[in-house]
């Protein structure tokens, strides 16, 4: 008669430990195996699969009441998660390692927070979870568990407590928009006053060039002055040069011709007699006028 066998079903998701007499055997990957059915003819290995789930997995450590390093009473939810990389030592070292990795993330919140004051919980949450995570991660290792993360979830103060946060942190609030409106003016103020003197800047130096341009331009209207003065000197000066020389000309000739004096005195005469108003006085000799009056 033949002996019914049973059928054990590994899922991907799982890996099975083979124990042979209490003894492990080997390490089951996914798939179907038989084990061979009890039989009360002859003495058979007693064969036993133990399956190891090697997900992903979340375990909330919830409401542990722990005391600050300043004597605040914090209550603290924790929020890991792990995965199985070592099913052997998992399900070898350890009676549970769900068991065992809940409590050393309990001890490993309890240590960090008790080496924490209450303003560094609250200013830096961030460091609570790496601590943790730091404290407890080769640990877990040593049993087969690999922690992904361990993050503070919840912080729960006694009520009193709260309410001082709550107005400490409406001040903190209160005082960083302060500070940012402080900073905010003094940067408008700062702006302002390198616009002014900036403005001042290019004010000055258009003012020296204006009086540059100015001064230049009444130098060059000096300058045109003085000489169209030297030139005007210069033709008055060559007239009367050229002057004399007609005159002295005019005095040779008349000093070769007297006839030429003479027509020219005769002219002059002319020109005066048609002058009304003009006096002319004729020179005689002496003894004719005393003889005239004898």
């Amino acid at each position: 008669m033949a002996t019914a066998r049973r059928e054990v079903l590994v899922r991907s998701t799982h890996r099975g430990l083979r124990y042979v007499d209490g003894r492990l055997a080997e390490v089951l990957e996914a798939g179907r195996y038989e084990l061979p059915a009890p039989s009360n003819l002859r003495r058979r290995p007693m064969v036993e699969i133990v399956q190891v789930d090697m997900r992903e997995r979340e375990l909330t450590i919830k409401g542990q009441e722990i005391l600050t390093s300043d004597k605040v009473a914090v209550r603290v939810s924790i929020l890991t998660q792990f995965q199985v990389v070592d099913p052997v030592a998992a399900v070898e070292r350890v009676a549970s390692y769900e068991d065992r990795l809940y409590s050393d993330v309990q001890l490993a919140a309890r240590r960090s927070l008790a080496s924490m004051t209450l303003d560094a919980i609250l200013t830096n949450r961030n460091q609570l979870s790496e601590d943790i995570l730091a404290d407890v991660q080769a640990l877990a290792e040593s049993y087969g568990v690999r922690i992904l993360r361990a993050d503070v979830k919840d912080l729960v103060f006694p009520g009193n407590l709260q309410d001082v946060m709550n107005r400490v942190l409406t001040a903190q609030r209160l005082a960083e928009a302060q500070l940012v409106e402080a900073r905010t003016k003094a940067e408008r103020e700062t702006l302002e006053a390198q616009t002014r003197a900036e403005t001042d800047r290019v004010a000055a130096a258009a003012k020296a060039e204006t009086d540059r341009v100015a001064a230049q331009a009444r130098a060059e209207v000096v300058r045109l002055a003085a000489q169209a003065e030297a030139e005007a000197e210069r033709i008055r000066a060559q007239a009367d040069v050229e002057a004399l020389t007609v005159r002295a000309a005019n005095a040779g000739a008349y000093a070769q011709h007297p006839a030429l004096l003479r027509l020219e005195e005769l002219e002059s005469l002319a020109t005066l007699s048609r002058n009304a108003q003009a006096r002319i006085y004729i020179g005689f000799d002496k003894h004719l006028v005393e003889g005239a009056d004898s």
